[in-house]
């Protein structure tokens, strides 16, 4: 049956399964643009891998460009604008900041080994989110570096995760959309977006006859430690991300063999490790850990698209370590396929 049409959009209702980022951002955007959305989550909001700590926006490497990494950084570009229009749809914050990102340089090798990277950022990235060596870092937060030299970049940005999944949750409410929290999803008619994280992958498997994905674990500590406008920092494999609100995060692991979902003794490595990278972090009292399984695509790309065998039914899932960076773009071209039948979705996406 066609689905009915309204002014301004194709479509007049659409139903969401999954209260994760993507399926929160679809939802947003088909809501703003005037559709009827129905979001339904099995448990509540954020309770899988978009409820943790870290929220670290951060570029691909700008060399070898690929649809992949011009996707992204479309998504990083929007993200700005994007943020704030949850903020004052919700009049709740988000705590996204484009505060970038330091990197400590092991040795004048590895600085002279960056000047590809460095030229290829300048060719890709706008002008005023360079990435460029310095001797003198700024903010309250600065890693030891062995060769005295960072590398900055201005396009990183953070995102507080939690935060974020509650102000888009009130922003599609008070727009007008229905948020359903701890009921299962039914048999719902068409036009259906599927957003459901690892279990998604695992009944796209199933479905499909052929391994599309996986959980992959992940753990997560919060610190107390006040840096609001610091830049964040990625060394040795860890990300360390000043929030807003006097918080750091410092993530995450990536286990892809566990017996279960709950917080363990890693993270105690990992808060080791963020304090020895930063000593202004030696005292900071821990104030929450997590732990939980986030959807990883075989292809490691985003999966996008239709449900192959599923007339009405589309898929978004597999945003794995990059799924808040690639929100507010997987959202524009989701509602685009879906509310208006444009088919945007880079070719390496696909299910099909």
């Amino acid at each position: 049956m066609p689905a009915a049409r309204g002014k301004g959009h194709a479509l007049t209702s659409v139903t969401i399964i999954g209260g994760g980022i993507f399926g929160l951002s679809c939802a947003w955007e088909m809501t703003r643009r005037g559709a009827r959305v129905r979001l339904i989550e099995a448990r509540r909001i954020g309770a899988g891998s978009s409820g943790g700590h870290v929220g670290a926006l951060a570029p691909h490497a700008p060399e070898n460009w690929n649809p992949k990494k011009a996707f992204q950084l479309d998504s990083l570009l929007m993200a700005s604008g994007f943020w704030a229009g949850v903020e004052e749809a919700a009049n709740l914050p988000t705590g996204y900041g484009r505060t970038g990102r330091l990197q400590p340089v092991a040795d004048a090798a590895a600085a002279d080994r960056l000047a590809d990277r460095i030229a290829a950022a300048a060719q890709r990235w706008p002008e005023d989110c360079a990435m460029r060596l310095t001797d003198a870092p700024v903010g309250a937060l600065v890693p030891d570096s062995p060769s005295g030299l960072w590398l900055f970049d201005g396009l990183t940005a953070r995102l507080a995760p939690r935060a974020a999944g509650a102000a888009l949750a009130q922003a599609i409410r008070n727009r007008g959309g229905e948020i359903v929290e701890g009921q299962a999803p039914g048999d719902p008619a068409g036009p259906v977006l599927w957003t459901t994280g690892t279990e998604g992958l695992a009944d796209l498997s199933r479905d499909l006859g052929q391994p599309i994905g996986k959980g992959v674990k992940g753990q997560s500590a919060l610190l107390r430690y006040a840096a609001p406008d610091a830049p964040q920092i990625f060394a040795e494999a860890l990300h360390i991300v000043p929030h807003a609100d006097g918080t750091v995060a410092v993530g995450s692991t990536s286990e892809n063999v566990y017996d279960h979902l709950d917080p363990d003794d890693q993270i105690d490595g990992l808060i080791a490790k963020a304090r020895a990278i930063c000593p202004q972090l030696r005292d900071a009292p821990v104030i929450d850990r997590w732990a939980g399984a986030r959807p990883r695509a075989r292809s490691r790309a985003p999966i996008l698209g239709s449900w192959p065998g599923r007339p009405g039914h589309y898929v978004a899932n597999g945003g794995f370590k990059i799924g808040f960076g690639m929100a507010p773009k997987i959202a524009q071209v989701m509602a685009d396929l879906i509310l208006d039948g444009q088919d945007a979705i880079p070719d390496g996406f696909r299910l099909t």
